[in-house]
């Protein structure tokens, strides 16, 4: 039986490549840069929120099994990734 946190980020993650899928076929359907990227700025948006999700859920489900000390490390590597990002 999967675990509620595994089903939720695996569902989560084919919502997110489903979103991308369609997004690829609507820009080859529009035929044009400049709106191709405005549906990618679009989906720019939608990853970090996907990553942000899964990684909530995913801690979630082992908050019994790791310290507190250790979530606040990982949504601090987060942060960073986010931060190197935007630089």
């Amino acid at each position: 039986m999967l675990q509620k946190a595994v089903l939720g980020m695996a569902t989560l993650r084919i919502f997110s490549g489903s979103l991308e899928i369609i997004a690829a076929l609507i820009i080859l359907r529009l035929n044009s840069v400049e709106k191709a990227l405005v549906v990618n700025s679009a989906l720019a948006l939608v990853g970090p929120l996907v990553l942000l999700t899964t990684t909530t859920i995913g801690l979630i489900g082992m908050a019994d099994k790791i310290s507190l000390s250790k979530i606040v490390w990982i949504f601090a590597g987060i942060a960073c990734i986010f931060i190197g990002v935007k630089k």
